[in-house]
């Protein structure tokens, strides 16, 4: 069971994986993110992705279909060793989420390459 961002809609695969998105995008992002966890749960900053999950999966939509962001395992298993002896509570949800936006970066980037890139700008000139 997964659950759709209050925010911004993306979908995630959990709990966990919700609070790690509303996180990461809070701290990189700010912007309504921040906002949202702001006011819904003061204290957001001091928590891990565990903690944090109850509290905003309360006001966030189940959705029946789990994202890509389940098999982060198969993808960059040499990150997730490396990480998981060095790495607890929130920097392991940023490093988290950093690999999921990699991933929805390089989907959106080959399904929609952008017309200004390559050869436009060689061909009027």
């Amino acid at each position: 069971m997964g659950y759709e961002c209050p925010v911004c809609g993306v979908e995630e695969a959990d709990g966990e994986h919700l609070a790690n998105h509303l996180a990461f995008t809070a701290l990189v992002r700010g912007g309504d993110h921040e906002a949202w966890l702001d006011e819904t749960v003061p204290d957001w900053e001091d928590r891990d992705p565990e903690s944090l999950a109850p509290d905003v999966t309360e006001h966030a939509e189940e959705t029946d279909t789990e994202t890509v962001t389940e098999h982060h395992g198969h993808e960059m298993p040499a990150v997730e060793q490396h990480g998981d002896a060095d790495l607890s509570g929130e920097a392991a949800a940023i490093l988290d989420d950093a690999q999921e936006l990699t991933e929805q970066l390089h989907e959106s980037s080959l399904a929609s390459p952008d017309p200004e890139d390559g050869d436009d700008d060689s061909e009027t000139q």
